[in-house]
């Protein structure tokens, strides 16, 4: 059988003016695909095997071609946007036809220019497209460990969940929205540490160390805050957790930490306006 969007090996069934045209022992040569001249490899003969990935043509034609693409159903990858036009975006996945992003397909405004993350998957009309919904293409059986360094993408964000993210475009992640402190938006590379691996295998990730390594970070940016700021910092355990974001990208729980080893440091004190530095630069 001839799979659309894959990549498989093939058999010369015959020559022709115009190319190979190639077929499967699955199904006894019934189908056959065209392998065009310019793409059949020199001194190819009939029963001569060839791999090669199967889309279809301008004219809407199944073809074949010896150039691997970007991207193969039921994987991810990142493709930059080549046009934006009245029915989607087209990408750009290596092949001569650009691939369509409908835009039904599209979770955010995409850019021309721009890359974006999309997974493959052959619609109702036995065509290629590209989606930007690929919660359903990740898979969920790594082989990271807790407190493992990662590197992912933000596919999705959820404002009550948080982000979701493709790790190393293949597995399933997710930042809560308690810790997406800052501007996050769809597209953006971050890199995170496993904090838990669900029974499922989907991780749950973390933008912040361990606990005892991320008050250390945390205490030393806020003395180098006080200290930019003359050796004071308008804020205490009294500010709101927006002001305290706003100023720190940090949230309260974790000034709270940092401010109390501080105090236990005896490096600051507390004012009636915020915190104080006890010895100023």
């Amino acid at each position: 059988m001839i799979r659309l969007g894959e990549i498989q090996t093939l058999f010369v069934i015959r020559k022709s003016s115009i190319g190979l045209y190639l077929g499967s022992k699955e199904d006894n040569f019934e189908e056959e695909v065209l392998l065009p001249n310019n793409q059949v490899p020199p001194g190819t003969e009939e029963t001569d095997e060839i791999k090669v990935f199967i889309y279809r043509d301008s004219e809407d034609r199944m073809i074949a071609t010896c150039i691997t693409p970007k991207i193969v159903v039921g994987q991810v990858a990142s493709l930059k946007v080549k046009e934006v036009s009245s029915i989607g975006a087209f990408l750009d996945w290596g092949l001569p036809k650009d691939l369509l992003l409908p835009f039904k397909e599209q979770t955010v405004e995409v850019v021309e220019g721009q890359q974006y993350i999309v997974g493959l998957y052959v619609d109702k009309s036995l065509r290629l497209c590209a989606t930007m919904r690929i919660y359903d293409f990740l898979r969920t059986d790594s082989n990271y460990e807790k407190n493992d360094r990662v590197r992912g993408i933000i596919y999705d964000i959820n404002y009550n969940l948080g982000a979701l993210i493709a790790v190393d475009h293949t597995f399933n992640g997710l930042i809560p929205i308690t810790e997406l402190h800052g501007d996050y938006r769809v597209g953006d590379y971050i890199e995170a540490r496993v904090a838990r691996i669900r029974d499922d295998g989907k991780l749950d990730l973390s933008l912040k160390e361990e606990a005892y390594i991320q008050m250390d970070t945390d205490a030393e940016f806020i003395l180098e805050r006080l200290k930019q700021g003359g050796g004071v910092l308008p804020l205490n355990d009294k500010s709101s957790p927006e002001q305290i974001n706003e100023q720190l990208n940090m949230s309260k729980g974790a000034f709270k930490k940092a401010v109390g080893r501080l105090l236990k440091e005896r490096k600051i004190k507390f004012t009636p306006d915020g915190i104080e530095l006890l010895f100023k630069p």
